[in-house]
C-alpha cells in the first residue's frame, strides 16, 4: 500500500509475467516504429529509463503518441505540433493511462528517446538503455493502472536482459538535468522500486 497523488492504493492484481521473444513482449500491443538504428553492442542492454508524454500536453487517448513514434507528425495535424513537425524520436515502450502497454522498437535495437544524455559518467545513453514512456506530464501523478503495468513489464525485462538490475533504473530528468524534468516529481520512485523488490523475491 503506498499513497499515490494524495490517494491510497493496494494492488490486488496479481504477478503477470510477460514473455518476450525476439526482443518483443509478445502479449502486447506491437506499432513498429522506423524511427530507431542499431545499436553499438547489441547484447550491452544495461540501464532502463523512465518518461512521460502526452500529445498534447495533458490530453490522454489521442493518436498523437504512436504518430510521432511511428510516422513522425506534420503541419496538418496543428499549430500545436508545429514545433515537432519532421521530429524522428522513439521509444521502445509506452504505457497508457489505462495501463495498456504499446512497444515501438525491439529492445535489442536503439531507439531513439533520450537524446544528450549521460548516466554515471557515460554518454549517449540510447546506446545502452531501454527507454519505457508513460502517458503523462511530469507535474500530474500517474495511474494505479499504469503502476501495476510499469512494474510488471519491468520486471520481464530485468529478468531477460542480465545486465540490467534495479539499481540501473533511472528517469530522463537524472541523465538530463536541467535539460528534462520527466517523469517529474509526481513520479513515485519508492513505490516502483519497492514494488520491483517484492516481485524479484517471488
Amino acid at each position: 500500500m503506498t499513497i499515490l497523488g494524495h490517494k491510497l492504493y493496494r494492488f490486488a492484481e496479481p504477478v503477470k509475467r510477460h514473455t518476450i521473444k525476439n526482443h518483443w513482449i509478445r502479449d502486447v500491443k506491437h506499432c513498429v516504429s522506423p524511427h530507431y538504428d542499431e545499436r553499438p553492442d547489441e547484447q550491452d542492454i544495461s540501464l532502463l529509463v523512465i518518461h512521460c508524454i502526452s500529445l498534447p500536453e495533458g490530453c490522454y487517448g489521442t493518436p498523437y503518441i504512436e504518430k510521432l513514434f511511428t510516422q513522425g507528425l506534420s503541419q496538418q495535424e496543428g499549430d500545436y505540433f508545429a514545433p515537432l513537425t519532421g521530429l524522428r524520436v522513439s521509444s521502445h515502450l509506452l504505457i497508457r493511462r489505462d495501463g495498456t502497454i504499446e512497444q515501438y522498437v525491439p529492445f535489442d535495437k536503439r531507439a531513439w528517446h533520450a537524446g544528450v544524455s549521460s548516466y554515471d559518467g557515460r554518454e549517449r545513453c540510447n546506446d545502452f538503455s531501454i527507454g519505457i514512456e508513460l502517458e503523462g506530464t511530469d507535474h500530474s501523478p500517474y495511474s494505479k493502472r499504469q503502476y501495476q503495468s510499469l512494474v510488471d513489464v519491468s520486471q520481464t525485462i530485468l529478468d531477460y536482459y542480465p545486465k540490467l538490475t534495479l539499481d540501473r533504473i533511472t528517469g530522463h530528468q537524472h541523465i538530463a538535468p536541467g535539460r528534462k524534468t520527466d517523469p517529474g516529481r509526481c513520479f513515485d520512485w519508492s513505490y516502483y522500486l519497492n514494488a520491483l523488490s517484492r516481485k524479484d523475491s517471488l
